[in-house]
């Protein structure tokens, strides 16, 4: 088939690789109705095949090449593609579920569905991965949905329809990897590639059974050369599929043995005897024999009561152990006489309620040629053509940095399917990141990630593509492992904690002070790399020694050294924006009494007021009766000289006070906001440094109030480089 596309008119080759027959029909779908163009047929010349199962790929691929050769002579023109169904011998089934929400009402359309389809179809390999403990490796050839809902109720068709959420159960099939690649080789060997897969239990079904039936709970069972492959309905739905591993071999051999002759000889006796009048046959002696159909089926009783058995056993078991209201019967082994009673009677319902499938399942089946054959033999060779245009599953070959690999073809493959089939490590597609860096910084651990590599380089057909480029039968793939970034790296600098510099004014000039920190005992600049496992301490202040080191300068041993006008020594600790004075001069403010100094703090201190006791109140109402009566002169106006002296005691006063002050830093809703105005801070302290509206609260919430991501109080304890999170909720 030259053509790709599904479209009306095109042919489609379907091929039935039985275990003694292989039958290969051409034809195109119209509307309801599928036309027959060319069909033939090929009988294995030895047991190249057995139970359904391919034993001697070549003769298989040999017998499929004179099939397509036979069929081209007819049609005039080339075959290139086909479509293919493998036997249940080995069919392992799974039932499945899944759900598509949809964040408010939606139309579902045919993507939607898809998408559904393929989260249960997902589910069900995970199942049945999980469940597979025999080392086999196994495929999902097929799956049939079982039933939609829609919004949690049953219906049959959801597109069109709006819904919040849509579900599916469905029954997925999965058979072994070598029974697949076995029919892919033979294919290959007749110089085809594979269309379609399908499994034969679905094939006859798609042809057997119109979906009005399927409302019933019916059971088809296609009778085969090596296998009896069984499907049940119910309720407008495929429910369940099984099969056992006896069929019209079984019966071949007993006629054998019981008439003398040999397996082929055998074989045309069983057929003939589904058919009415006298059969003729030679035994292996050489004598020629005539026996009738009934006799026949008294040879094969016992082995057609034993087949029926079975086959009733498993259609009980499939169908939650109980019989079903009807049974079809397809496929050449279930011709026999007395096959069909035999199944009614063990399943326990009328004879004519089991039958076997002929003309009728042909109804919308238009032959365009001469003698062609409609009975239950050709039913799976026509659902194998018409289950192409449902193409759900089909394998695909491509070839991946040199290695040949097969994917079941969903429609919507891309190279990162290629590549987690062929095995290639998922973290060799995706940029790798450099190691990370981890250390602690005031008690507190830190992590610095590292930096992203370059992801993988794909080429498909020489271009370069995505992971998530669709790929196609046949390409060539070429994947590049992706790469690893560079360590994690940082500087002290580079901290939030850091902050910038420190400032302090020294002899009336400004001096900008580089912040230093403590790493591991040892001081360290903000151009230190920081190592994993570092203990990080930030400094926030220079002693006065460190400060005459970074100014250079040689000091008298005499000099006199005062920090915030305080009389200090070199070992003092100076925060930002202190003073430091050096000088000969004696600068000692000792004679300022202890109430002016209260009185002083308590005036400059009024962004943050202390509740003050009565007799601090009474201490000082006295001291300022006392300052406000020798403010002024002899003549009543103000001693300048006296105000002077007072405003250089108070500033020094608020300055020492000041010295006192604890500065920390702390993350406020992902913001660095610094704190400087008090020795110690509770959590409801930071409003005094944000802008946080505590008055106007939102209709209808609450403040939410966490530290370091856990909720917190109000009098909760701040601590330099605590993150705290502040919203109305």
């Amino acid at each position: 088939m030259a053509e790709k596309k599904k479209n009306p008119g095109q042919l489609v080759f379907g091929l039935d690789i039985g275990t003694r027959s292989i039958v290969g029909t051409v034809g195109y779908r119209t509307d309801d109705t599928f036309h027959v163009v060319a069909q033939c047929e090929r009988k294995h010349q030895t047991r190249a095949m057995l139970d359904g199962q391919i034993h001697d790929i070549e003769k298989v691929g040999n017998t499929i090449r004179e099939v397509k050769q036979d069929l081209e002579a007819i049609l005039g023109k080339q075959l290139y593609e086909v479509c293919i169904a493998a036997a249940g011998r080995v069919l392992r089934t799974i039932n499945s579920s899944a759900t598509l929400e949809f964040p408010e009402e939606t139309t579902i359309d045919a993507e939607h569905i898809y998408t559904l389809e393929m989260l249960g179809v997902e589910q069900a390999y995970d199942d049945f991965q999980a469940a597979n403990n025999t080392g086999i490796k196994f495929y999902c050839v097929g799956y049939t949905v079982v039933r939609y809902y829609m919004n949690g109720y049953p219906i049959t068709i959801l597109e069109r329809h709006k819904a919040n959420n849509i579900s599916v159960d469905l029954i997925a099939t999965f058979l072994p990897d070598d029974v697949v690649d076995g029919l892919y080789k033979a294919v290959e060997i007749a110089d085809l590639e594979v269309a379609n897969l399908t499994l034969e239990p679905i094939a006859a079904m798609t042809a057997a059974i119109p979906s009005m039936y399927r409302m019933l709970n019916i059971a088809l069972v296609d009778v085969g050369a090596g296998t009896s492959d069984i499907s049940i309905t119910k309720d407008g739905s495929i429910i369940a599929y099984g099969m056992i591993p006896k069929a019209g071999d079984e019966l071949t051999e007993v006629i054998a043995k019981g008439l003398l002759l040999d397996f082929n000889e055998a074989e045309h006796v069983k057929i003939d005897a589904s058919k009415k009048g006298t059969i003729k046959y030679t035994d292996i002696m050489g004598n020629e024999h005539k026996i009738e159909p009934k006799d026949v089926a008294k040879i094969a009783t016992e082995v057609i009561d034993d087949i029926a058995k079975d086959v009733s056993d498993k259609i009980k078991e499939l169908n939650g152990d109980k019989p079903v209201s009807a049974v079809f019967v397809v496929g050449g082994g279930g011709k026999i006489a007395g096959f069909t009673e035999a199944i009614a009677r063990e399943m326990g319902i009328m004879a004519e309620r089991v039958a076997v499938r002929g003309e009728e399942a042909f109804k919308n089946v238009d032959y365009q040629f001469e003698g062609a054959i409609q009975d239950s033999t050709y039913v799976t060779p026509i659902g194998i053509c018409l289950n192409f245009y449902d193409q759900k599953n089909n394998f695909i070959f491509v070839t991946f940095n040199d290695k040949r690999i097969k994917l079941y073809d969903n429609g919507h493959l891309t190279v990162a399917d290629a590549a987690m089939q062929a095995g290639f490590p998922n973290e060799g597609l995706f940029p790798k990141r450099g190691p990370d860096l981890n250390f602690v910084v005031n008690g507190k651990p830190h992590m610095v990630r590292g930096e992203v590599g370059e992801g993988a380089v794909v080429r498909q057909e020489g271009k370069e593509v995505s992971l998530t480029s669709p790929i196609a039968a046949g390409d060539r793939i070429v994947v590049e492992e992706s790469t690893e970034g560079s360590p994690a790296s940082a500087t002290i600098g580079s901290l939030l904690e850091y902050g910038s510099t420190i400032s302090v004014i020294v002899n009336d000039k400004k001096i900008d002070l580089p912040k230093f920190a403590e790493v591991n005992g040892n001081l360290q600049s903000e151009f230190y790399d920081i190592q994993n496992g570092d203990d990080i301490r930030m400094l926030t202040y220079y002693t006065v020694a460190q400060i005459i080191e970074f100014m250079d300068v040689m000091l008298n041993p005499e000099m006199n050294i005062y920090v915030n006008n305080k009389k200090a020594d070199k070992d003092t600790k100076c925060y930002d924006n202190f003073s430091v004075i050096w000088t000969m001069e004696d600068l000692s403010l000792s004679d300022v009494s202890e109430e002016e100094a209260e009185s002083a703090k308590a005036s400059l201190n009024q962004k943050a007021p202390a509740r003050k006791s009565e007799e601090e109140l009474y201490e000082d109402a006295v001291s300022a009766e006392s300052i406000r009566n020798s403010d002024y002169a002899d003549d009543g106006t103000l001693d300048e000289e006296y105000v002077e002296y007072k405003q250089q005691k108070e500033e020094a006063r608020r300055l020492e006070e000041e010295s006192q002050y604890t500065t920390i830093t702390v993350l406020v809703n992902g913001d660095p906001v610094t704190m400087d105005r008090k020795s110690d801070y509770v959590y409801v302290d930071v409003f005094e440094y944000i802008d946080f509206d505590l008055k106007n609260r939102p209709e209808g919430k609450g403040i939410v109030t966490l530290l370091n991501g856990e909720k917190a109080l109000f009098t909760e304890e701040l601590k330099d480089g605590d993150s705290l999170d502040i919203r109305w909720e």
